[in-house]
C-alpha cells in the first residue's frame, strides 16, 4: 500500500499504529455498516469526523455499555445549557454539602461549607475526574441530583442518543454493581455527545489542560489530567476518560490538524495502556481516511480550539510513579515507543 506525503512525513507514532492498524478498517462518507469482530483491545469504537459527523470506522458501535467516568461529558452539557441560558454563570458560588464530600473515588476532596465558583469546579470535574465536584455542580444547577440526571437523560434524546440511560452525573456504578442499573450508553451515542460539545461549547478550554491546582493555593489541591494522550499525540484536546470495573477502560478523544477534526470513542478495553494505544492508532486512521476536499471544522462554542491546540506546559508525569485510575486502582502508564538510535 502507498501512503500520502503526509503521512510518509508524520511523526514516528503514525508509522507505528498504522503499521498495526487492521485492513479491515472502512473510509465513508456516510454510515459505514460493516462491523469486524471486536477484538480483545475493546467492546466498540468509533471514529467520526466532528464537522460533518460522517463516521469514517465503526467495530460494535452500538454495544451497549457503562461510560464510566466520560458521563461527566454530559454533565459539562447540561451545566453548559443553565450557563447559556443565564440561570448560572461561571462566577455563580456553590457551596459544598455533606453528600457532596462523600461521593468517593477520584476526587479533589471538597469538605463541607467550602465554597467555589461554578468554573472551578468545572476544572476539577474536567481535569482530575472529580466525581465530588460532577456531584456538586449537578445539585446546584438543578436542586436535586435526580433532577439534574432528568435533565441528563432529555439532552440525551435531544441529541439522538437512543441507547444512552443516565442514572447519575458523575458515572460511578450502583452500590449493588448490577450495571443493567448503572449509566449505560453506545460508542455512537457518545461520538455525537462529544460532536455536540465540540460544536456548540468550550469544552477544549477545560479538557485541553494537563495540570492546573485547584481551589485557593493553601488547599495545595494539583490536579493532573486522566487522558494520557494530551501532549503526546499531535492536535489531542481532549476530551475525556473513564474506568470502573464493570466499564472496563474507556477514551472520549478528539484531535484538531490542519483545520480537520476528528472523534474517537473506545469503550471496555482491558487496561489502559491497551485503550490509549487503540485511540492513537484510531486518530491516525481518521486523519489519513478523512475526504481531501472535506470542509473544516468551525466551532460555535464561546472558545473554540485553536491549531495546535492549547495544551499547558506543564510536565508528563513522572514514569516511575504509579498512576492511579478512576476508582483508585492502579492503571499502566500510556508511553510512545522509542525510536531507534535516537535517545
Amino acid at each position: 500500500m502507498i501512503f500520502p506525503r503526509s503521512l510518509r512525513t508524520a511523526p514516528f507514532l503514525a508509522a507505528v499504529v498504522l503499521a498495526l492498524l487492521p485492513a479491515t478498517v472502512h473510509a465513508a462518507r456516510g454510515r459505514a455498516r460493516h462491523p469486524v469482530e471486536a477484538g480483545p483491545a475493546y467492546k466498540g469504537a468509533i471514529i467520526m469526523d466532528a464537522a460533518t459527523g460522517s463516521v469514517l470506522f465503526e467495530d460494535h458501535d452500538g454495544e451497549t455499555s457503562p461510560p464510566a467516568s466520560m458521563t461527566k461529558l454530559m454533565t459539562f452539557a447540561v451545566i453548559h445549557d443553565k450557563l447559556a441560558s443565564g440561570a448560572l454563570t461561571l462566577q455563580t458560588p456553590v457551596t459544598v454539602t455533606a453528600p457532596d464530600s462523600k461521593i468517593g473515588g477520584t476526587q479533589v476532596w471538597l469538605k463541607e461549607g467550602e465554597v467555589f465558583p461554578v468554573e472551578e469546579l468545572l476544572y476539577a470535574m474536567m481535569i482530575q475526574s472529580a466525581n465530588d465536584a460532577a456531584y456538586a455542580l449537578a445539585r446546584t444547577a438543578a436542586g436535586t441530583v435526580p433532577a439534574f440526571v432528568e435533565l441528563m437523560n432529555a439532552k440525551a434524546r435531544e441529541l439522538g442518543m437512543t441507547h444512552t440511560t443516565f442514572r447519575t452525573p458523575h458515572g460511578l456504578p450502583p452500590s449493588n454493581r448490577r450495571l443493567a442499573e448503572g449509566d449505560l450508553t453506545t460508542p455512537h451515542d457518545f461520538a455525537l455527545l462529544c460532536r455536540h460539545l465540540l460544536l456548540k461549547t468550550d469544552i477544549i478550554k477545560y479538557t485541553s489542560v494537563k495540570r492546573r491546582a485547584f481551589g485557593p493555593p493553601v488547599r495545595g489541591t494539583m490536579m493532573d489530567n486522566h487522558d494520557h494522550l494530551l501532549g503526546r499525540v499531535q492536535g489531542v484536546d481532549g476530551l475525556k476518560t473513564g474506568f470502573t470495573n464493570g466499564a472496563g477502560f474507556c477514551l472520549s478523544a478528539t484531535a484538531l490538524r490542519n483545520g480537520r477534526r476528528i472523534i474517537v470513542v473506545v469503550m471496555g478495553s482491558p487496561d489502559s495502556k491497551t485503550r490509549d494505544l487503540k485511540v492513537a492508532e484510531f486518530i491516525e486512521r481518521g486523519f489519513a481516511t478523512l475526504p481531501p476536499n472535506g470542509p473544516t471544522f468551525a466551532s460555535t462554542g464561546a472558545a473554540s480550539s485553536a491549531d495546535p491546540s492549547p495544551i499547558s506546559a506543564a510536565p508528563l508525569p513522572d514514569a516511575a510513579k504509579p498512576q492511579t485510575a478512576e476508582d483508585g486502582s492502579p492503571s499502566i502508564k500510556f508511553s510512545l515507543p522509542a525510536i531507534p538510535g535516537k535517545k
